[in-house]
């Protein structure tokens, strides 16, 4: 598969970016290609604007040079992953606003849908599994990213892992991280992602 990684941090020394770096070394020894798309380098504008707010009354619309640019990308890979902090229970607002702009009408739903077989959503977490499962947020996150946006999108092979406990810095806890995270490259796109708890 070619798989689009299009990754959320502001910092290229983040815990995010290394995972990210261990990700694509698994899809690489998968034999997988790849291409790393980091949305704050590239100077993408999160920011929905008037030309690309998604118009009902059409089966196809025109949007902004960013917007189409970022749908031809698209087009170029049969799968997907996303890799980004978890913030306020959520996705990072430039990861956001990437799919606010980029996933429109006509192109992700509506009159067409996403041709991908596959997306990953690696979250990054600060708190632990069981403070996660608290208040249910991984349930009601991975809803949202699986049904609310993969699955409206025509992705029924959508799969949300987390990344526990981002903010312990000891080395051999960062190892393990950055070894699941090479996991789920290794085995991006079977039935279950495996990984070392």
């Amino acid at each position: 598969m070619n798989v689009l990684t299009v990754v959320s941090h502001p910092r290229k020394d983040s815990l995010t970016f290394k995972v990210a770096e261990r990700f694509a070394q698994g899809l690489a020894d998968a034999g997988h290609e790849y291409e790393l798309l980091d949305l704050h380098e590239s100077g993408f504008d999160p920011v929905l604007k008037g030309i690309d707010e998604p118009d009902w009354t059409v089966a196809e619309q025109p949007f902004s040079p960013e917007v189409e640019a970022e749908i031809k990308r698209l087009k170029k890979h049969d799968a997907l992953a996303f890799i980004y902090p978890i913030w306020w229970w959520h996705l990072p607002a430039m990861l956001k606003g990437y799919i606010d702009r980029v996933f429109n009408n006509g192109f992700a739903y509506g009159s067409s849908h996403l041709h991908h077989q596959h997306v990953l959503w690696l979250g990054l977490a600060g708190v632990s599994k069981e403070q996660m499962k608290k208040r249910d947020y991984d349930e009601k996150m991975t809803h949202l990213l699986n049904v609310g946006i993969a699955d409206y999108c025509g992705i029924s092979n959508s799969k949300v892992e987390f990344l526990y406990e981002t903010l312990d810095s000891k080395p051999e806890h960062y190892e393990r991280l950055l070894d699941q995270a090479y996991r789920f490259g290794l085995n991006y796109g079977k039935d279950e992602l495996i990984a070392t708890q």
